[in-house]
């Protein structure tokens, strides 16, 4: 009984045994069904599904082009904030100049009969319709003469004749420096009644002109550059300010707007060809007619003995005829930077030169000689003609020195053309091409300055004679 009991005993832990090892079975190929599923979902969210026994397609997820869109519209608004502030404060710098000369300086605004040669008709006249004609007459020859000099600019700089416009630009801005700013420190000395030799006066317009002189046309300090650029725009517009008549300044403001539209919009505009011709060439503009944010040199432009290449035609080589013998390489000519010292350090520590994954990670690991190439802010520089600050300037030292040139309207035209210029800039980052910088600017400060004039003006004047307040 006892071995009976025994075998009995055996059998049942034998059948236990084998009932628990059939379920492990079965769990185990419900895990491995479980985790093919789970890397199937997991191969589907990362990579996308199998199409036709192909591997997914690579493609970038939307939430990366978004992300890589909004970055770059966060960086536009960055940059774009950034340029109106940089524009903001020389062109405020050079319209604060002018307003300052004009209420503590009575030389330009004083009527002394003198006018340029380009206004030869009078606006004192006995009627209204001649002195509009008058006005009119003038504006044309005015704005005649500026088209006619800007085809000759634009055509010097087509043909390359650097040399010309350089002596051009350079006799403009010595007239400036030394004449103009030697009648501007005599009539502020005299309006303030400083005494001053004529030696230590020509000692000072001297040296500010030299130095001007170099900082515009060769090397400088970037802020004395701009200062300059400044500087001889303040003293262009109270040249401008003083000679002209009153409605010749107005009406000539009003189509130089228009022809800058048309200059820098229209396809064979003057302007537009200028700009497209430097960006061909991959050269700047003279920074004597550009006030820049960045330093721009122009040392060797005019050195040159025969035309330039652009950057295509520098890369493309010549060809040479099939039956001329190539001659052999000279040490001096350039290697690229490959020379023998390079390839000797390159095989020292890598062995012989064989084009695999390793040795080319190994190469772009290697230290360089080259200094590391910065991103710097101040090559996302902005650009704006100095002819932009003249006429700005102008129209508020025309608003402060009129007749009735109170404060009310050079602040409403001081804050029109800060308003103008923001949605020029504006524009600007929109489009992302050259835009003129007069037409919206001086529009609101032609509608600013006479709505101002002819209606908060009086109005203002009526609340204060009967002593009300709001």
């Amino acid at each position: 009984m006892a071995n009976n009991t025994e075998d009995v005993e055996k059998n049942r832990v034998r059948q236990e045994t084998a009932g628990d090892s059939v379920p492990t079975h079965q769990q185990q190929g419900a895990v491995a069904l479980r985790d093919r599923a789970r890397g199937n979902a997991g191969a589907g969210g990362a990579n996308g599904p199998e199409q036709n026994g192909q591997a997914p397609s690579a493609a970038r997820p939307p939430r990366v082009v978004e992300a890589v869109e909004e970055e770059d519209e966060e960086l536009t608004l960055k940059y774009g904030a950034k340029h109106v502030i940089m524009l903001f404060v020389p062109v405020t710098l050079c319209m604060v100049v002018v307003v300052a000369t004009i209420k503590s300086v009575s030389f330009y605004t004083q009527n002394d009969g003198q006018r340029l040669i380009y206004t030869p008709f009078p606006e004192d006249t006995d009627t209204v319709a001649q002195r509009a004609v008058n006005s009119i007459l003038n504006a044309t020859i005015m704005i005649t003469v500026i088209i006619v000099m800007t085809l000759v600019l634009v055509l010097l700089y087509k043909y390359r004749c650097y040399k010309v416009i350089q002596g051009w630009l350079f006799l403009s801005s010595l007239l400036l420096l030394f004449f103009f700013s030697y009648i501007y420190l005599k009539e502020v000395f005299k309006t303030y009644n400083i005494a001053m030799d004529y030696f230590t006066l020509a000692a000072i317009v001297w040296n500010f002109g030299v130095v001007g002189m170099i900082c515009i046309h060769w090397k400088g300090p970037l802020r004395l550059q701009q200062a300059y650029l400044i500087m001889i725009s303040a003293l262009m517009a109270l040249v401008f300010i003083k000679y002209l008549p009153e409605w010749t300044a107005w009406l000539i403001l009003a189509v130089i707007s228009v022809y800058d539209l048309l200059a820098v919009l229209c396809p064979k505009g003057p302007l537009r060809i200028l700009v497209e011709t430097a960006q061909e060439r991959n050269e700047p503009i003279f920074p004597a007619l550009i006030y820049s944010s960045t330093m721009v040199w122009l040392v060797n432009m005019a050195d040159t003995d025969g035309p330039k290449r652009n950057s295509r035609e520098a890369v493309a080589p010549e060809p040479q005829a099939a039956t001329e013998p190539q001659a052999p390489a000279s040490p001096s000519q350039d290697d690229g930077g490959f020379n023998t010292t390079w390839v000797n350090q390159q095989v020292h520590q890598l062995g012989p030169l064989q084009s695999t994954a390793e040795t080319r990670r190994a190469i772009q690991e290697m230290p360089s000689a080259r200094p590391p190439v910065e991103d710097d802010d101040e090559e996302r520089g902005v650009k704006l003609g100095l002819g932009d600050f003249i006429f700005y300037s102008m129209l508020v030292g025309k608003a402060s020195a009129a007749a009735s040139g109170d404060w009310n309207t050079t602040l409403a035209c001081f804050v029109a053309i800060l308003i103008g210029l923001c949605l020029t800039l504006l524009l600007l980052a929109i489009f992302k091409k050259a835009l003129p910088a007069l037409p919206i600017s001086i529009f609101f400060g032609l509608v600013f300055y006479f709505a101002t004039d002819n209606l908060v003006r009086p109005f203002m004047d009526k609340l204060a004679l009967h002593q009300f307040y709001i």
